[in-house]
């Protein structure tokens, strides 16, 4: 494919996943059909279905495209040496910020997406098995090596640990966009994971 014929197909394929994802957490993943995302483009269907073949492959694109910028960011912190809890506790609660400001994918992932629905078992199975890194992953990866470093005490669970700590922050990310949250939303992450970590922490 010509080098202008590429770029040009790769910014259509990109607009047609930002057409996708603000269709898909107003409307709902269930009830946007490629109809809906062809009119909002003013594209024909059949030149979605020649980027996508089927909807679940553009919910699958999104989710890739959100882990992707999420394993860049959890690469950046390597020069600071290996992942910590802190500093992953640092970094989502920078990206809390951003998913206030932007919070189409996160409403996308939490409320319009039926993740117990056949179809979307096999992309519900490799984030649930972790063969995608997300916030889960990175936590828990961070409190494993926190123990191996005798940062941590060894009777901590990362597992069990690392989904209260995404569930906290999920929650109160969902409690701040529905309006709910009048606290600080950056105060209160750095709190709580604070007191998880003192929690858990080696005792000087």
């Amino acid at each position: 494919m010509p080098r202008r014929s590429k770029e040009e197909a790769e910014k259509t394929r990109a607009r047609i996943l930002a057409s996708a994802l603000s269709l898909f957490s107003q409307k709902g993943y269930d009830r946007t059909t490629f109809t809906d995302i062809a009119s909002c483009l003013k594209m024909t269907k059949g030149a979605i279905y020649w980027h996508f073949e089927s909807k679940e492959s553009l919910l699958v694109a999104l989710v890739d495209e959100a882990l992707a910028k999420f394993r860049a960011q959890i690469e950046s912190l390597m020069p600071s040496g290996e992942l910590s809890f802190p500093l992953v506790a640092e970094m989502m609660v920078q990206d809390a910020r951003k998913i206030v400001a932007e919070p189409n994918f996160f409403r996308l992932v939490r409320c319009q997406v039926r993740w117990a629905d056949a179809s979307m078992a096999q992309l519900r199975e490799e984030l649930l098995n972790d063969t995608r890194i997300g916030p889960r992953t990175a936590f828990r990866k961070a409190l494993e090596n926190d123990i191996a470093a005798g940062r941590v005490r060894p009777d901590v669970n990362p597992e069990s640990l690392a989904s209260a700590a995404v569930a906290l922050w999920e929650g109160l990310i969902q409690s701040r966009i529905d309006g709910f949250l009048k606290c600080d939303l950056n105060e209160t992450l750095v709190r709580c994971f604070q007191a998880m970590w003192e929690n858990v922490k080696t005792k000087e």
